[in-house]
């Protein structure tokens, strides 16, 4: 069992950086790949990046790659999203989930946080 909360999350001018965490409890959060999804007002949630377990894979969707950096720590049972050069159409409500294998469908993770709001003003 994984428990999953997510911070860091507020309004941000376009262009501007902001950086979220997601705390994990439990002792198997070094087993499990962390992914970060995000949901847009009105759009399906969507795959953002996911770093494997081990720290030595990481995959990015299309749209933020070269701006956003997926890390963890697994001593401190944290994962980040650091986001930079956020642009408008980056507004949405972004999720850390946990995952058995290294995945990219948010069908394959079985433990979701609840979500920090991230805002881009133009």
């Amino acid at each position: 069992q994984v428990q999953l909360v997510e911070s860091g999350g507020g309004l941000v001018q376009a262009g501007g950086s902001l950086r979220l965490s997601c705390a994990a409890s439990g002792r198997t959060f070094g087993s499990y790949a962390m992914g970060w999804f995000r949901q847009a007002p009105g759009k399906e949630r969507e795959f953002v990046a996911v770093i494997s377990s081990g720290v030595t894979r990481t995959l990015y969707a299309d749209s933020v790659k070269g701006r956003f950096t997926i890390s963890r720590d697994n001593a401190k049972n944290t994962v980040h999203l650091q986001m930079n050069s956020l642009k408008p159409e980056d507004t949405a409500v972004y999720y850390c989930a946990a995952s058995p294998g290294y995945y990219t469908r948010e069908q394959q993770y079985s433990y979701w946080g609840q979500g920090t709001q991230v805002t881009v003003s133009s």
